[in-house]
């Protein structure tokens, strides 16, 4: 079973989130907690992220799977990136658990840019040496947006990553993919994407409306990929208004 954190009333519809590739449910928290007068959150560590279990495998039916066994009813399911393509496959798979759908800045299609360098990175950093996050930051080979973000992912003390890394390396043909599915889910769909991403291409709209036929569209202006980092605010006013329509 995944770690999970939860915010709110548990008597609340309930609200499942799934984060991207190197994330975790902390980097939800904002999110998380301003939803939360709306909804009962729960925001998932991924398998081999966070504190969750650590598995050979980092499939997207696996990790539909992982997200399917965390809901005991019908519930509305957020996902952002991997997560949002993870919640893609489980609402396919098992539509009478999702209600709404939020896919935050992906599509149902494969993509080419591997992130196997940040991994490389990550694994190039001498822990032994390292007393502070801020050292830590000194020393990590990336840009500065998503070195911050990396950096939420370690665990300085322990002197150690909460990511399983070399499974998410070896994996990475599959993370980047997207099985070949049938089936849709009919129920009310949001993609929500940043205006400054290219991660959703116009050309990926007919796949989309293939495998979610009532699916709507939106723009977070002033964001890329990280949208829900980059404009929380305006991320979670749209979540909003589309969960509670």
């Amino acid at each position: 079973m995944l770690n999970t954190l939860e915010y709110g009333d548990a008597a609340l519809p309930k609200l499942l989130i799934a984060h991207g590739l190197f994330g975790s449910a902390r980097n939800w928290g904002v999110i998380s907690k301003r939803l939360s007068d709306v909804r009962h959150v729960v925001a998932a560590d991924m398998r081999n992220h966070g504190e969750s279990p650590r598995y050979p495998s980092q499939s997207y039916a696996d990790m539909a799977g992982d997200l399917d066994a965390l809901l005991d009813g019908p519930a509305d399911v957020l996902g952002h990136s991997m997560g949002g393509k993870a919640a893609m496959v489980m609402a396919l798979a098992h539509p009478e658990k999702v209600r709404r759908l939020v896919v935050a800045d992906i599509a149902p299609v494969a993509y080419e840019h591997s992130q196997s360098h940040h991994i490389a990175a990550m694994k190039a950093l001498d822990l032994d040496r390292i007393e502070t996050r801020s050292q830590a930051g000194e020393m990590l080979d990336a840009d500065d947006e998503v070195r911050d973000f990396f950096l939420q992912s370690l665990d300085v003390q322990g002197k150690r990553w909460r990511l399983n890394l070399d499974v998410l390396e070896q994996e990475m043909p599959k993370i980047l993919g997207f099985p070949d599915v049938s089936g849709q889910f009919a129920g009310p769909a949001l993609f929500l994407t940043g205006a400054a991403s290219d991660y959703v291409q116009p050309e990926h709209r007919d796949r989309i409306k293939a495998l979610f036929p009532k699916a709507r569209f939106a723009k977070i202006s002033g964001a890329g990929h990280w949208l829900h980092a980059q404009q929380p605010r305006a991320f979670e006013q749209t979540v909003r208004a589309f969960l509670t329509a």
